[in-house]
């Protein structure tokens, strides 16, 4: 009974982890961010990076909660090293945002919390 219950236990562990990396598909393709006349959030990281799991499941959430006011789109830079480069990232995770303009606004360097994420996108769409 034990070893049923401890694969149930660890078969939702998998589903759920499975289900939280379907964030790790960018938006498009990497040449289509930032999204034209979108603000854009576009975090750069890896799927075996600690603060970068951590971040994974608010990506998720953030993508549902701003769809269609703005993109929330994620780059592994390990899968493809030459976005690291493209964006100019020394350090991952590294998240940039960009005005529907197409201009970086700001930059940031490791994790980064639901909160500061939202002040950032809300104060961004704010912007005319």
């Amino acid at each position: 009974m034990k070893n049923r219950y401890a694969v149930l236990i660890l078969s939702l562990v998998f589903i759920r982890l499975f289900a939280a990396g379907e964030i790790f598909a960018a938006s498009g393709t990497p040449q289509d961010i930032p999204v034209k006349d979108t603000v854009t959030m576009v975090d750069l990281g890896a799927k075996s990076c600690i603060p970068c799991k951590m971040m994974a499941p608010i990506l998720e959430e953030l993508k549902g909660e701003y769809q269609g006011r703005a993109a929330v789109i994620f780059i592994d830079v390990r899968e493809d090293p030459s976005q690291g480069r493209r964006f100019g990232i020394s350090s991952i995770p590294t998240q940039i945002f960009y005005n529907k303009d197409g201009l970086e606004e700001y930059r940031h360097i490791g994790f980064l919390s639901k909160e500061k994420i939202k002040e950032t996108l809300d104060e961004l769409i704010k912007i005319k």
